[in-house]
């Protein structure tokens, strides 16, 4: 008997941001609830989930002023959350081969445990979220593109 959909499948809708900030092949996954809640996440295709990498460190230490390890969020509002930017960076990550990224986002299980943020929007913003993000179909379309140009 066929397992029937995880929770990630079940009540979250899938889009994708690739080549992050330009980098090639450094794709993100936004998983969007109806209750407007975005779980951040690297898509199955980003380097640092590739060729058996290890994950050595995370820093949440963003700059000399900011450690998104620091905020205390609270009630209905969810005040003293972080407000954040387009891309902002949310931690860095270096790998068991020297590379290190900047994740705008974790790894091991991306679609259910390997989420690095939680993102609420603002309400007036949360129909804006996905503008410029690919649905899975135009995402896969991506993918298929690259394979054929290697």
């Amino acid at each position: 008997m066929a397992a029937g959909p995880g929770g990630a499948e079940r009540y979250f809708t899938r889009w994708y941001k690739p080549d992050v900030k330009g980098r090639p092949c450094e794709d993100f996954c936004v998983l969007q609830h109806s209750n407007r809640i975005c779980v951040i996440t690297l898509a199955e295709a980003h380097p640092l989930l590739q060729n058996g990498k290890k994950i050595t460190s995370i820093n949440y230490q963003i700059s000399a002023n900011c450690s998104r390890l620091q905020n205390k969020v609270s009630g209905k509002s969810k005040r003293g959350a972080q407000f954040l930017t387009e891309l902002a960076p949310l931690c860095r990550i270096s790998s068991s081969d020297g590379e290190e990224y900047t994740i705008y986002s974790l790894a091991f299980k991306p679609s259910t445990e390997g989420y690095i943020a939680v993102v609420l929007p603002k309400f007036e913003e949360s129909k804006s979220v996905t503008q410029g993000l690919l649905t899975q179909k135009e995402y896969e379309e991506v993918l298929l593109k690259r394979l054929n140009s290697s």
